[in-house]
């Protein structure tokens, strides 16, 4: 099942005046979803528009209207596929909210009773718990979600051209977990675990974190904020400026322009160097000591830049 809705339609907040939960609302509810289990079709609706109401606080999805085109932020949003034969058969994506999130979910437990083959199961006056998609934590499990994964592929495919591909595309096992994958490009092509393979999946006692709950606001209402090559290109032009002004302050010092550039090149290439730990204790000072002390930190940088050149750090 999936989830759409459009980022454009949706209000931004400026951060200072971004509501937020309190730490009561949010425990209340963890603990009330973490309840549910084995109802995918009844709870998921319910579980996304009660995180959108207390805990995100931004629009929860719309009604469906008869022209899908409109439907731009719904539960169950329709998608034609195409065979190769012609033919076409129709999928509905759990949620989906369009320019910004797709979503595929399942619902797991932890229920020891959905084993099969046990004495539970020939107890008549005993009703079997339901076991949903599967018991979490296990290998068939994983499976679940990865098919989940693989589904919300096919969907993003499947949309109109002219709406774009979302980018995130969510994974969630309804009242236990959110697992996060995104690619920025909006050609919809391989969607990575976000923000890194160790931290993409989120759980419900994740919710206490408030840097968690703005990662999802953003996802929700300005997903492409959260574009990790758009942080590089600010911090890439930040440092320029900085060695911009550091040049021509040494320089106003009586450098000669040439030296200062040599300079400037081997201090960049010294603290590269610590940073991917070539070298064996912190080096870097800061702009300002370099300034006031250039040649001094030159004559320093020397034996480091020998060392560098015979392969030894």
């Amino acid at each position: 099942m999936s989830i759409l809705w459009d980022c454009r339609d949706l209000p931004i907040y400026p951060k200072s005046a971004m509501p937020d939960a309190s730490p009561e609302t949010v425990t209340q509810f963890i603990e009330r979803w973490e309840k549910s289990g084995g109802s995918e079709k009844a709870n998921y609706a319910l579980f996304f528009t009660e995180l959108c109401d207390e805990i995100l606080h931004v629009p929860h999805p719309e009604p469906a209207g008869p022209d899908n085109a409109q439907n731009r932020y719904v539960f169950e949003r329709a998608v034609t596929h195409h065979a190769a034969d012609g033919s076409t058969t129709t999928g509905f994506i759990d949620l989906y909210k369009s320019g910004c999130l797709l979503s595929e979910t399942k619902q797991g437990t932890f229920s020891k009773a959905a084993k099969e083959g046990t004495l539970l199961d020939f107890i008549p006056s005993r009703p079997k718990e339901k076991s949903g998609h599967g018991k979490r934590g296990t290998a068939a499990f994983d499976k679940v979600l990865q098919r989940a994964y693989n589904q919300a592929r096919k969907y993003i495919t499947a949309l109109p051209a002219n709406e774009g591909r979302p980018p995130f595309l969510i994974v969630c096992d309804v009242g236990h977990s959110i697992d996060l994958y995104a690619e920025f490009s909006g050609t919809g092509g391989h969607y990575e675990r976000f923000p890194d393979p160790a931290s993409h999946r989120i759980y419900l006692a994740d919710l206490h974190r408030p840097e968690i709950r703005e990662r999802l606001r953003k996802i929700w209402l300005d997903p492409h904020s959260l574009d990790p090559s758009k942080h590089a290109a600010k911090v890439t032009r930040e440092v320029a400026k900085s060695l911009a002004e550091l040049a021509k302050s040494l320089e106003k010092d009586g450098h000669d322009p040439k030296v200062t550039a040599g300079f400037l090149q081997r201090c960049l290439f010294t603290m590269f160097a610590e940073d991917v730990e070539l070298l064996r204790q912190p080096l870097r000072e800061g702009s300002e000591k370099m300034r006031l002390a250039a040649p001094t930190n030159k004559a320093k940088l020397q034996p480091k830049f020998r060392r560098f050149a015979i392969g030894r750090p």
